[in-house]
């Protein structure tokens, strides 16, 4: 048991170094089924007839094409370089309108095409028909993690009679390719000075003293430049570059190719995780109240409009708002320009939330609340021209309000403050005043709680008239207190000082006046 584990081990083990072999042949050209004679020549001007598509004549003719396969072969010289070539095999069906098959190949790089026509000898028109034959052709050189867009059509050219398909070939991560191939021996690292904005690229290698090109580019469907091209000399014993950037995004990267006509390019995108400067480009329009993001780099992300509650700093969403990019960009009309309306973005990593109208520089319009007599005076001012609705409710949730049937409707012009009167009977904890602006499609509710009322002037008078005759008693009470322990105070230094200033003698005739007898003689 344990000889078969091993064994199927090793099998897995060959089978992927196989995958990363890239089969080898001598020399590049056309092949076909044994018994077909069949030759090859490059697509010229005199074939344009044949990019007119015809109606095919036979069921046969318009079933023709069966398949078609497409892989990588390798061509090395010895003591020399090595080539990659692109390797198409098709199989279609023998028909007597049938003369041949064209090839053509479209680098998606660089938009370049190649096209082969292969025809077929009168010999094969012998054979049986309906007989299945293959075509191999693999003389289109190609470069390392090159993107093409092949087809495969008869001769003549019939509608509809047609393969497509399209292929990566294998880059430099491929061993083989690696290893044989020139454009992937040289090598690109790199450093970041965040401060200075500053990358150093240093190029390593490379075959032979020949130039290098260097630079910036943000990578869309090519990449697209980010700054100045920068050549480093070959001869140069350091090979090294310094290159100025503005924002580190997602799809900058760091290119560079050897200063030859069609030589492969290198790219290192180091920064796929910075995505936090991708959500800062929110533009405003006020003439138009439209709010707009563009991605300045292709990125997977939901977008929505929220509103941010102070009370726990999360962003409800906005129903109907949210967009999913690849979109070139996401616009919103009819925005309410208030400090709590945000946008939210939202990708495997995480949210961001950016609130653009959060420091004051848009116009805005404000409520607030004041008791008078028995009822409520609610209070607007706005920037701008705006029609609100008022609605009483009692609170629910910290987002929700549950209309009482109260509801009001208000127009504003301008910089004028405008107001309504509301019964004071809504005085409560629990009851809440909200209002939103109702010409916009996206509006943040402004809602106050907790509303208190102000007393009525009779009830106020009663108590103001309570609280004089507890004042006045209060400082009666107070006065007194203070004329009690004066007196005291008097009376108890006047009967002291009245003891101390008489005689012995006028004591003792003061006791038998009063009756009193001494008991002991005086000394």
């Amino acid at each position: 048991m344990l000889r078969v584990d091993v064994q199927i081990f090793i099998i897995i083990i060959l089978g992927t170094s196989d995958c990363q072999i890239i089969p080898r042949i001598e020399e590049c050209g056309l092949a076909c089924s044994q018994g077909i004679h069949c030759k090859s020549k490059p697509a010229s001007e005199s074939d344009i007839f044949n990019s007119f598509c015809r109606v095919a004549p036979t069921t046969s003719s318009a079933t023709a094409l069966k398949s078609m396969k497409l892989s990588t072969v390798m061509k090395c010289v010895k003591g020399s370089q090595c080539f990659l070539h692109l390797n198409v095999k098709g199989t279609l069906s023998l028909s007597e309108n049938i003369r041949g098959l064209e090839i053509c190949y479209l680098s998606l790089d660089t938009q370049q095409t190649s096209c082969m026509n292969v025809r077929f000898s009168r010999k094969t028109n012998q054979q049986p028909l309906g007989r299945k034959i293959q075509v191999q052709f693999n003389c289109f050189e190609v470069k390392a993690a090159q993107h093409i867009y092949v087809t495969m059509k008869t001769i003549p050219n019939y509608c509809e009679v047609k393969l497509s398909q399209e292929y990566y070939v294998e880059d430099c991560r491929n061993n083989d390719v690696g290893k044989h191939i020139p454009s992937c021996s040289g090598k690109l690292d790199y450093s970041v000075d965040r401060a200075k904005k500053v990358i150093s690229v240093n190029i390593s290698h490379f075959p032979g003293d020949q130039d290098y090109y260097v630079r910036l580019c943000h990578k869309w469907f090519i990449c697209e430049d980010a700054g100045a091209l920068a050549r480093v000399k070959g001869k140069e014993s350091l090979k090294s570059i310094s290159l100025q950037y503005s924002q580190l995004l997602p799809c900058l990267c760091i290119e560079g190719w050897e200063a030859v006509p069609d030589a492969k390019r290198i790219q290192l995108c180091p920064f796929k995780n910075d995505t936090k400067a991708l959500w800062d480009n929110i533009m405003y329009n006020a003439a138009t109240q439209t709010l707009a993001w563009e991605p300045a780099c292709p990125v997977q992300v939901r977008v929505s409009l929220c509103r941010l509650m102070k009370s726990n700093y999360q962003c409800v969403d906005f129903q109907n708002s949210s967009y999913t990019i690849p979109e070139n960009h996401i616009r919103y009309s009819r925005v309410d320009s208030h400090p709590g309306l945000c946008m939210k973005f939202t990708t495997k990593q995480g949210s961001w939330i950016r609130c653009p109208f959060a420091h004051g520089k848009f116009p805005v319009w404000k409520m607030r609340i004041a008791g008078r007599e028995e009822q409520i005076q609610v209070s607007f001012t706005s920037q701008t021209k705006a029609q609100l609705s008022v609605l009483v409710c009692n609170q629910m949730q910290l987002s929700s309000c549950e209309s009482v049937g109260t509801h009001y409707s208000v127009s504003l012009g301008g910089s004028d403050s405008t107001s309504i009167n509301i019964p004071g009977e809504i005085c409560s904890s629990k009851v809440c005043i909200q209002a939103w602006r109702t010409d916009v499609d996206y509006s943040v509710p402004l809602q106050i709680c907790d509303i208190q009322c102000a007393l009525s002037s009779r009830n106020r008078d009663e108590d103001e008239n309570s609280l004089k005759v507890i004042s006045l008693t209060a400082i009666i009470l107070l006065l007194a207190t203070v004329l009690t322990i004066l007196g005291h105070k008097f009376l108890t230094v006047f009967h002291r000082r009245t003891h101390e200033g008489r005689s012995p003698a006028h004591l003792m005739r003061c006791s038998s006046s009063t009756g009193m007898k001494s008991t002991q003689p005086w000394h």
